[in-house]
């Protein structure tokens, strides 16, 4: 999840007029941009409507579980928010971030009920089925802009059927502290109840890095730093990942090896399936991956499901780097590259330009949202896989791992 900034001053006010958009159509009209290093344009951003909530959550805890080898299970916790709530709301176009240990959604007000309530499914759902706490909380843009700050959003295209959502203006970062702080908190569900899970997968074994180790970086604006200094440190460490292969992308090209994880398919039962169903989801869902490895070794289509175009999808749609108040990448670097990464990020630190936290691991890890395979818009969330962004954040914070039990 974001980290505490104050909003870069290099995006300015100048947006063109949305009045006549709807709230449906609001995300679906902001402009598209591919190249990454757009996130660091500012004609790129479009205030989020007045009347608009942020809904989050983040695992309480999540570097203690990490610690406990539990990081599968705090990225599936992440993710089914993310589920959860696109579920409820009918699987609009709503921009949403992905931070590892936890998400935000974006959503019009008159959705904001039933974003309470999926909020409260998923609260419960990853409690007693996880054994995790999740944070939730909902906050009023509205307030956002109260305290001088703003939610503006930019619609960076992965690829030709995926769009992720960037977000800019210190507000994201605000709502988070205001949730960790136990504000905008919403009721509890009853004991039992369960959120709409249906697409949330986690059947991928870890992805080995290829190019010599998987990195986590947080980069995040110093507080009162002019904000041209930012940018540039952002496209200097973009542009050092573009020498590599695919922008350092972690997942092959071709997408990942077939190697798929028990504790994965495990969890995507419970998650998607009652008590009493779930031994048959977990044979439905190896024989969907005995299919699908068939097809592919095979070169056939299965109707309407074509196994070598999703693997490579699955490479296209991944969502390995973002902005949400600061930069967030998990990337494939070698020994050279992040030397240089490091270099220009502890520079930046010196002078106060910015903060950073980066964590280093052997593998990437990969949480999915597939509504349904036919279709090529299905989502792939890349985090490290001992780790990643909660190790990664509670470095530039200062916080150590710790085997005791705290709240972070």
């Amino acid at each position: 999840m974001g980290i505490g900034v104050a909003a870069p001053t290099w995006v300015c006010a100048k947006v063109d007029d949305m009045e006549t958009v709807t709230d449906e159509e609001f995300f679906a009209a902001v402009p598209l941009f591919s190249a990454f290093e757009g996130v660091t344009d500012a004609a790129n951003y479009r205030p989020l409507p007045d009347g608009w909530v942020l809904a989050l959550a983040d695992i309480v805890g999540s570097t203690q579980a990490i610690a406990g080898g539990r990081y599968k299970d705090v990225n599936m916790a992440g993710a089914s928010v993310i589920s959860a709530v696109l579920n409820a709301v009918g699987k609009g176009d709503y921009p949403f971030v992905f931070g590892g240990d936890g998400a935000l959604i974006a959503l019009p007000g008159a959705l904001e009920t039933t974003a309470r309530e999926a909020l409260a499914a998923v609260q419960v759902w990853v409690e007693e089925d996880l054994g995790l706490m999740l944070r939730v909380a909902i906050v009023p843009v509205a307030d956002i802009r109260g305290e001088g700050l703003d939610v503006r959003v930019a619609r960076y295209s992965a690829s030709p059927y995926v769009t992720y959502a960037m977000f800019w203006g210190g507000g994201t970062s605000w709502a988070e502290r205001q949730m960790k702080q136990g504000h905008y908190g919403i009721e509890r569900a009853a004991p039992g109840t369960r959120p709409d899970l249906a697409g949330l997968s986690c059947r991928w074994s870890p992805i080995d890095a290829q190019n010599g180790e998987i990195v986590s970086i947080i980069a995040v604006p110093g507080e009162g730093r002019p904000g041209e200094e930012f940018r540039d440190l952002v496209n200097g460490i973009v542009a050092i990942t573009g020498e590599q292969n695919r922008g350092s992308h972690p997942v092959p090209a071709g997408g990942p090896d077939f190697a798929f994880s028990l504790h994965g398919i495990n969890r995507e039962a419970k998650a998607t399936a009652p008590a009493g169903r779930r031994l048959r989801q977990k044979l439905i869902i190896f024989l969907q991956l005995a299919i699908t490895v068939v097809c592919y070794k095979l070169g056939i289509p299965l109707g309407r499901f074509d196994a070598r175009r999703y693997k490579s999808d699955v490479a296209g749609n991944s969502d390995f780097r973002k902005f949400d108040d600061g930069l967030k990448m998990t990337v494939d670097v070698d020994a050279e590259h992040l030397k240089r990464i490091e270099t220009l990020l502890e520079a930046a630190r010196a002078k106060g330009i910015a903060r950073y936290g980066l964590h280093r691991q052997a593998s990437a890890l990969m949480t999915c949202f597939v509504p349904t395979p036919i279709s090529r818009d299905h989502m792939h969330f890349i985090d490290g896989a001992s780790g990643g962004y909660a190790v990664a954040a509670s470095r530039m914070t200062g916080k150590a791992l710790s085997t005791a039990p705290s709240v972070i």
